[in-house]
């Protein structure tokens, strides 16, 4: 069931699991902004390297994994995040395993988030390009780490007993990418730090010359849809209570 979101002021930490570096910066990168704007810090966890990713068939696929990390760590820079966190699982053969499922709840359990931000582990048929397998995957062992497996002390015990990890509640879920939307934010004003994130994926965008066009186009439908006035900006997301 949706709810309506924690004000941004009363968010402390914000957790981002995403499959591949950039998802976050076409799906989320306004809202993020916003975010650590308004004073949150927020942690990345990037369950691939996106090495099956680029344009470029000449470019060598033993250095395409290093390069996407640099370019997300800079990425994340512009928008304001600073700590990215990558679980090397590989691109294009991710899957939604109990390995998965230990690794994220690991790291909510490190970072302890009041706002955990997730992609859909549906099928979107109205965009079938946001519904990569690995998006999908990364997204339902993300949901499952935030139900049941960080809040429960028993489930992978050796996090708690070797690590120290205590269990940990998450009390908001946000999902994009998904066929259901409950929430939209207004990024019109942080459009710009949005687009400067996308640019530095440079194997991934460095083709494309009509990006902003591009992903404008998709933010103003949103905005429609939201009701905002036109010329507005939006993302848009399912929010649910998770405590």
């Amino acid at each position: 069931m949706p709810a309506q979101p924690t004000p941004d002021e009363q968010v402390e930490r914000a957790l981002v699991v995403v499959a591949h570096p950039d998802d976050v910066d076409f799906g989320a990168g306004g809202t993020i902004a916003r975010w650590t704007g308004a004073g949150i810090h927020v942690t990345y966890c990037i369950c691939t390297d996106g090495d099956a990713g680029g344009f470029d068939l000449e470019f060598p696929r033993d250095q395409m994994g290093a390069l996407r990390r640099a370019e997300q760590i800079e990425a994340a820079k512009r928008l304001g995040v600073f700590d990215v966190r990558f679980l090397g699982y590989p691109d294009g053969r991710l899957e939604p395993s109990l390995a998965l499922r230990r690794d994220i709840t690991r790291i909510i359990r490190e970072v302890r988030p009041q706002r955990i931000l997730l992609q859909s582990p549906e099928r979107d048929y109205e965009r079938v390009g946001r519904s990569h397998p690995d998006h999908r995957a990364a997204g339902s062992a993300a949901l499952d780490a935030v139900y049941p497996d960080a809040r429960n002390p028993f489930a992978f015990p050796e996090l708690r007993i070797e690590e120290g990890l205590d269990a940990w509640t998450v009390p908001e879920t946000w999902i994009m990418g998904g066929p259901l939307v409950s929430h939209y934010v207004d990024v019109t004003e942080t459009f710009p730090q949005k687009i400067a994130a996308l640019r530095a994926h440079e194997s991934q965008t460095g083709h494309m010359e009509q990006l902003e066009e591009f992903v404008g186009g998709w933010l103003r439908q949103a905005a429609a849809r939201a009701g905002l006035p036109a010329g507005r900006l939006a993302e848009a997301f399912y929010v649910m209570a998770t405590g």
